[in-house]
């Protein structure tokens, strides 16, 4: 064909300025730091509400003590004070009766031995009949007398028992009531320290709640810097595209008859590719410069690392908001509308798997040690591939690394 015959390029894509695509990519990384920094004080509040809720716990379980506490010595209190009460009352008796008997006693002693005889009183005698009936009735006196002197001294034993049974029951109302009072004072205490924690768990909730208020308002901010630079990337790459299209029609038009194909231009070459694999090979691209993030990106785009207790903890991956290697995939292939897991062991199986040497772009190419696999990257062409390397990098092209590489690649598309 001549050189008239040349399809016409269209009109250039909108080609956004290096300080626009600078500036926002340094207001996504601003945005990101913000959202780490609020995302740290979030979780020290949150441990904080947790110590807490336990100390509110700790706090209720002392009231509760204190108010079973307070039950006993209540309880306690009242045995005592009918058992003090039961002292007295018997002790009370036991008194009225001795005195009773200590003057029925007395009247007794004054009308036998109020003559001063060691017999028995003169109306004893006065109406005896005989001697014998005399003696008998000398005898009755003795024995009468003996025998309230004994019934007395045995009162006097049961007082002096019951009285001291009375000081002891005293003495156990005055503990109980003690008791109470402590228990109660310890009550009033339990009570008062369960409400103070109640109020700082309150505060500290309230607390985080605004932080986390916060934090999803910078994570808005986030996803809208990023969207904005992530638009702004792709609208680079797609001049980029029309740009390689151009020259390549200009360098057709001017080439001489018969004159052999170049290999690519400088920078990123590009081999043609159907339009899927170009939309997964343009939207990998468009993260270049992206943070690594271990457990970082999903199907919209980076998201914020997570811990993993050794390496990506020491470079604060969880502070990050970016990619892994295979939240890198996952993002890329979401461009034809592919879901992919986030382990790079079951991307492997995810599609049909090729030879190594039979690698084309938009395939995923796999590196394993002792038969596990590892690491993914995406396969653009020209013997490179673009990936989310490790912690501490960001987003590349690179070219291919054969040692670990596994023999097949995967393609999906």
């Amino acid at each position: 064909m001549g050189a008239g015959t040349a399809v016409a390029v269209p009109p250039p894509p909108p080609n956004p300025s290096d300080s626009e695509l600078g500036a926002s990519k340094a207001d996504a990384r601003e945005k990101a730091t913000k959202v780490g920094r609020l995302t740290n004080q979030v979780a020290q509040a949150e441990a904080q509400l947790t110590q807490l809720q336990a100390e509110v716990a700790l706090k209720m379980e002392d009231a509760n003590r204190a108010l079973v506490d307070l039950q006993a010595a209540e309880d306690e209190a009242a045995k005592a004070k009918v058992d003090a009460d039961a002292a007295k009352v018997a002790a009370d008796t036991a008194s009225s009766d001795v005195d009773l008997a200590r003057e029925q006693l007395d009247q007794f002693a004054a009308g036998s031995y109020k003559q001063g005889s060691a017999v028995g009183s003169m109306s004893a005698y006065i109406g005896s009949k005989s001697p014998d009936d005399l003696l008998q009735r000398a005898q009755l006196l003795e024995a009468v007398g003996k025998s309230r002197l004994d019934a007395l001294d045995a009162m006097e034993v049961a007082r002096t028992d019951k009285a001291n049974k009375d000081s002891a029951a005293r003495k156990a109302l005055d503990l109980a009531n003690q008791k109470q009072v402590a228990a109660q004072a310890a009550k009033q205490a339990a009570d008062a320290a369960t409400a103070d924690a109640q109020q700082a768990r309150l505060d500290q909730a309230a607390a985080t709640a605004r932080l986390e208020s916060q934090k999803s308002a910078a994570e808005a901010q986030l996803t809208a810097a990023q969207a904005n630079a992530s638009g702004l990337s792709n609208q680079r790459q797609r001049y980029l595209d029309w740009l390689a299209v151009k020259q390549a029609e200009e360098a057709a038009q001017t080439r001489p008859s018969g004159g052999g194909g170049g290999g690519g231009g400088g920078g990123v070459a590009l081999p043609p590719a159907s339009g899927g694999v170009r939309a997964v090979i343009n939207r990998a691209m468009s993260q270049l410069g992206v943070p690594y993030a271990w457990g970082g990106g999903n199907a919209h785009g980076p998201t914020r690392g997570i811990r993993d207790g050794g390496v990506a903890d020491a470079h604060g991956d969880y502070n990050k908001v970016g990619f892994d290697c295979s939240g890198l995939m996952i993002y890329a292939f979401a461009a034809v509308g592919k879901r992919l897991p986030h382990y790079s062991g079951y991307q492997a199986n995810a599609g049909r798997r090729v030879p190594l040497s039979q690698k084309a772009p938009g395939d995923m190419l796999f590196w394993s040690t002792r038969g596990r696999i590892h690491h993914v990257a995406l396969y653009i062409g020209n013997g490179q591939m673009i990936e989310a390397p490790y912690s501490g990098s960001r987003v590349r092209i690179t070219s291919v690394r054969y040692g670990g590489i596994v023999g097949y690649a995967t393609r999906l598309l």
